[in-house]
């Protein structure tokens, strides 16, 4: 699939940013726990933080395939801030734009978009993974209020972001009907941050785990209707799984890139180590993965441009692609050989960044289950 010169032109800017304002940065974001917030702003600026979003509430109006294609150049930068930039254009931007009154758009999106808020999506918790319906926070109606009270936990800028998009039980009778989502401030007297985890890669955002005590809010920040919370929350699995398969490939063309820097410059045996066929092949290899990857992700944006389904081939890219990275990271290590191990060369930060992209967004067992559940309606 090609681009077309207006994603191209998208690309470009995503590209420039992700060069000069934060690759120079990385290893110091990545040592202070992440960059300043003045960051989101610039990437704000340049339309990056409400990439899909109508320019009415200050975003840049674009269609999904620019919003992917953008996120590659930033993943290939820093994947911990392209998940910041993530769940800032979607769940959360992008739920509020589709589910919210115009009083929500209004007071949420402008400030979202420009960056100079944060937002951030709750509905894990300490028990429950891909196992959405089975959530415990609670959600009790008070008069013209809520009172939440629960525990989440893996939650992407939980101490960091302005405002929360809290997935709750408000009918407990009712099962996965029963479930609604809610907007607030995390300057809300009932909102703590119980701990910043520490982690294996992504250590430019902070990951934590979140305690609502008694948390009031109003019920005019009910996001959409009660018992709608589930399909607000998982009617965006797709393009959280797309966004995945473009940030895999981000990462994996990095480490490629720097891989076969690296065989250029280091000699062996009196010639560069590329002139060996065991690199060259291995070079090779991962290159062709990394295409097959991109092709992946651009094939199930357009389909999500079309208004078709891309159920199944949002599953599809994002189990090949995530799997895909931590193979051509590991082989860039490889190739780097014991310089690779090394906190001198980014390959090591690569694979330790990737690896959670099986994990997020639905682990790699769960694609699997989606795409083996469709297999009768697939015409392969």
């Amino acid at each position: 699939m090609l681009l077309t010169n207006d994603h191209k032109a998208i690309q470009e800017v995503a590209r420039n940013f992700a060069r000069d304002q934060i690759a120079p940065h990385v290893r110091k974001w990545e040592s202070a726990g992440g960059p300043p917030k003045t960051l989101y702003k610039e990437m704000g600026d340049v339309g990056l933080m409400g990439m899909c979003i109508d320019p009415t509430y200050g975003g840049s109006g674009l269609d999904f395939m620019s919003y992917v294609v953008a996120m590659e150049e930033i993943a290939a930068v820093d994947g911990g801030i392209s998940n910041m930039m993530s769940a800032n254009n979607s769940p959360v931007a992008a739920g509020i734009a589709r589910y919210g009154t115009e009083e929500q758009k209004q007071r949420f999106l402008p400030s979202l978009c420009a960056g100079t808020t944060l937002g951030s999506v709750h509905l894990t918790e300490p028990h429950t993974g891909s196992d959405a319906a089975s959530i415990t926070t609670r959600a009790v109606r008070d008069g013209d209020e809520y009172v939440i009270d629960g525990h989440k936990a893996f939650i992407t800028a939980g101490s960091t972001s302005d405002v929360a998009m809290i997935v709750a039980i408000t009918n407990p009778g009712a099962g996965s009907s029963g479930i609604s989502v809610f907007l607030t401030p995390t300057e809300n007297p009932g909102y703590q941050v119980l701990a910043v985890e520490k982690k294996l890669g992504h250590r430019t955002n902070d990951l934590c785990q979140i305690r609502y005590d008694e948390m009031r809010v109003p019920a005019s920040d009910l996001l959409g209707n009660e018992g709608q919370g589930l399909s607000i929350v998982l009617g965006g699995l797709s393009l959280g799984r797309i966004a995945v398969g473009a940030q895999s490939v981000g990462g994996a063309r990095q480490a490629l890139n720097l891989a076969h820097k690296y065989a250029k410059e280091r000699q062996t045996f009196g010639k560069e180590i590329i002139e060996h066929q065991a690199i060259s092949f291995s070079l090779a290899e991962m290159a062709t993965e990394i295409e097959a990857a991109r092709q992946m992700y651009l094939h199930a944006a357009a389909l999500q441009d079309a208004g078709l389904d891309s159920s199944v081939a949002a599953s599809m890219t994002k189990l090949f692609a995530s799997e895909m990275a931590e193979r051509v990271a590991s082989r860039a290590i490889q190739i780097h050989g014991g310089a690779g191990f090394l906190e001198d060369h980014l390959v090591e930060k690569i694979y330790r960044d990737v690896r959670v992209y099986q994990i997020y967004e639905g682990t790699s067992e769960v694609q699997k289950l989606v795409i083996s559940r469709q297999l009768d309606s697939l015409d392969v």
